[in-house]
């Protein structure tokens, strides 16, 4: 007789005996849980592939952000970088930007800046008011360091040049906050913990003992099969395939380990960015983040980063002191300032110019005959579209790398109807290697990914 359901707690974990010690593996979501499906970890060999985020606050003027030129896709010289994308001009050939796509889990203006934030990052609604609410499932970045973060010392890391709480959520009301000093920042990756690859000895202990791990539950999951419906069956037998196909990248990593010549150490940032005229040092502190992300990603410390360089209703003081409205907050001014807003425009200029350093940081980096940048998808967005309003449609989007060429690059993609924004992070999530039937829920929810984009 099958067991019905509450017989078996979703906590119910796969265990064996490693070394005299209890090791545990967690189970996929089986029916018998609740509804749901596994997903499969990714084998590949080469050099990994990365995912990262860059979020700034207060969105866009689409007006003026939206490229020109766009019918469809467009490559090349056939599309041409708008006036608020102009800082991306050096690396305009690594860039896809996305427009004309909606956000469909909030109401519009519902929950000004957290609705667009959830939607686009989780494809879920947020739930709370204000500030004091959560997305109600795992934002991106969370649902690819799941798989990607599984073979590396940091599973992710957040961090950003305005200190406060970014929006990297593993769920709901489970959020990871982001490292805002630079000098924790390298302590926290290049001190005490860390060593050059030409430092170490052998292959990295842990990869052996995760292996190890793997084949001291199997017994235990051949037992539990036979308390299963056929259904659930079916979801742990995928579950163990993804497992072993974990245990051969594993196996493949020990033996041809990743080139990693590139790696060395950072910078070592400022104690301290102090205010200048009462102004944050954001472009200093970025830069410094990111040089230090750069090398982390390059010495394969972690593969997953969120960059939140600022964070909605902020009131920063972006421009030099004697320049039109340099006196007055970001938020602010995207609310009141009259007319097609010049100083807005010019913030957000200031703000892709942040963008383009990080995306020219990457390409410098070489990995065989392509770059880091090439092994990477790096997603750029806000948390709407136009400040003035919240307006969720013509979503601004701009991906840049290749993800171990599965994305395409130098395009110019023009939705006319207003279509899902999560299908882009599913391709996404699909491209760096995380095996996924769908993202998002209910109005965000997706099967489908934007095959524009992909190769």
């Amino acid at each position: 007789m099958f067991l019905k359901k509450r017989q078996l707690d979703r906590r119910t974990m796969l265990r064996g005996m490693l070394g005299g010690a209890a090791v545990s593996i967690a189970l996929p979501p089986l029916e018998i849980f609740f509804n749901g499906s596994g997903t499969a970890y990714a084998v590949g060999g080469g050099f990994p592939i990365r995912f990262g985020l860059f979020f700034w606050g207060n969105g866009v003027l689409p007006q003026k952000w939206t490229p020109t030129g766009e019918v469809g896709v467009n490559a090349g010289d056939a599309w041409q970088l708008s006036e608020q994308l102009q800082p991306l001009a050096d690396v305009k050939q690594h860039i896809s930007v996305i427009s004309g796509m909606s956000v469909k889990t909030g109401v519009q203006n519902n929950i000004p800046h957290e609705s667009g934030a959830a939607g686009i990052l989780s494809g879920s609604m947020w739930n709370g008011t204000d500030m004091g609410g959560t997305p109600m499932g795992p934002t991106v970045d969370q649902i690819i360091a799941a798989e990607l973060g599984a073979l590396t010392r940091f599973k992710s890391i957040e961090f950003g040049a305005e200190p406060g709480e970014g929006y990297s959520w593993n769920g709901l009301n489970s959020r990871n906050p982001p490292e805002s000093s630079p000098a924790a920042l390298f302590e926290r990756v290049f001190g005490g913990g860390f060593s050059l690859p030409s430092e170490n000895a052998g292959p990295d202990p842990r990869l052996k003992l995760r292996r190890s791990v793997l084949d001291a539950v199997i017994e235990d999951a051949k037992a539990l099969q036979q308390r299963l419906g056929q259904t659930d069956r079916e979801r742990l037998d995928q579950h163990l395939s993804s497992l072993r196909e974990l245990e051969q990248r594993i196996r493949f990593i020990e033996e041809n380990p990743p080139n990693l010549e590139a790696c060395n150490y950072p910078t070592e940032p400022l104690a301290d960015y102090p205010n200048i005229e009462g102004r944050p040092q954001m472009a200093a502190k970025h830069r410094a983040m990111t040089d230090i992300m750069v090398m982390a990603l390059a010495c394969d410390q972690t593969r997953v980063f969120s960059n939140f360089f600022s964070r909605p209703v902020n009131n920063i003081l972006f421009l030099e002191p004697g320049q039109t409205n340099a006196n007055l907050g970001h938020h602010q001014l995207t609310h009141d300032e009259p007319g097609d807003q010049p100083t807005v425009n010019e913030i957000v200029k200031v703000i892709m110019g942040e963008f383009a350093y990080m995306v020219e940081r990457l390409s410098q980096i070489p990995e065989g005959e392509a770059t880091l940048l090439d092994n990477s998808a790096v997603l750029a967005t806000t948390d709407c579209s136009l400040g003035r309003t919240h307006s969720l449609d013509n979503y601004p989007l701009v991906i840049a790398g290749k993800a171990g060429g599965k994305l395409k690059s130098n395009i110019h993609y023009r939705d006319a109807g207003g279509d899902n924004a999560s299908k882009v992070i599913l391709s996404l999530v699909r491209a760096v290697g995380v095996t996924a039937g769908s993202f998002g829920v209910d109005d965000g929810e997706t099967t489908d990914g934007l095959g524009a984009i992909e190769v």
